[in-house]
């Protein structure tokens, strides 16, 4: 069986933040992740330009309550790159099979907001509930704006400058395209730099051995669902929310009007408020 633990029992690194962080080993590299609080168990999937920090500020809010879980995918921060073919949701299944955990209420960003779906779609079962933040939308029509950003970071990139390429996911990710830097809170565009350079670095990787995600109905969807987008966000990203937000039965929308993109680096107070009496449900 692929993907075979060599080693059930968790090690542990010491990351750039100094938190310390549990390793989970396979056969195609390892898992990183981290466990904090008591309670309901909630699962943090961060963004594709991100790593399981980008959650800092909103998780000893919900650690009060929850048992709080996040990690990084393969690829991304201290997760190792895939050296094989690979699913983000049977990942996420081996994770908490791992942790022992049968069900979970699961909140995504971005990309991970993406992982989230797909899990809820394969894996129903296994989700008490959904919150995806700002997820794309598989064979979205993407505008110009969204087209000018991938061929800046394609030309960087082919050019061999990093740092470039570095630049403009911040300004697309962090800053947006309705505000200045001088919009955004001192210290974001730091934080989230060496993040966004190894998603960078490993995403060949991750894109040759990704095997995508599910194909399915988003009416199936059964659980509590909420969907949030910031009103600073590209117009692509708040379009794709409320399609969201239209077709899996019940879901509610949140808006966030000073947040961008990363809704947890922009409004954590404003999250954190949303999410309580949700996670309750």
């Amino acid at each position: 069986m692929r993907g075979r633990f060599r080693n059930p029992m968790a090690c542990s690194v010491l990351t750039c933040d100094y938190l310390r962080m549990l390793i989970l080993a396979d056969d195609l590299g390892h898992l990183s992740y981290t466990v904090t609080g008591e309670g309901p168990p909630v699962v943090l999937v961060h963004a594709g330009v991100a790593d399981h920090t980008m959650w800092d500020a909103v998780v000893p809010a919900l650690a009060e309550r929850n048992t709080v879980i996040r990690y990084d995918l393969r690829g991304f921060g201290e997760s190792a790159p895939p050296t094989g073919p690979f699913s983000e949701a049977d990942d996420l299944c081996r994770l908490l099979d791992h942790l022992g955990h049968e069900s979970v209420r699961l909140i995504g960003a971005s990309w991970g907001g993406r992982v989230a779906v797909n899990f809820a779609l394969t894996h129903p079962g296994r989700v008490r509930s959904l919150t995806l933040l700002a997820p794309p939308w598989p064979g979205y029509g993407w505008s110009a704006d969204m087209v000018a950003y991938d061929e800046a970071e394609t030309a960087a990139l082919e050019a061999g400058d990093l740092d470039a390429a570095v630049r403009v996911n911040l300004d697309m990710w962090l800053r947006g395209p309705g505000r200045g830097w001088e919009d955004v809170a001192p210290g974001l565009a730091e934080r989230l730099r060496t993040p966004v350079r190894t998603s960078l670095v490993n995403q060949d990787a991750v894109g040759e051995h990704s095997l995508g995600g599910a194909a399915g109905d988003l009416a199936t969807i059964a659980v509590p669902t909420l969907v949030g987008i910031g009103l600073l966000d590209v117009a692509d990203f708040q379009d794709i929310a409320r399609r969201y937000a239209a077709e899996i039965p019940g879901a509610a929308l949140v808006e966030f009007p000073a947040a961008a993109h990363l809704i947890a680096l922009d409004a954590p107070t404003e999250l954190v408020a949303a999410l309580r009496p949700f996670l309750t449900r």
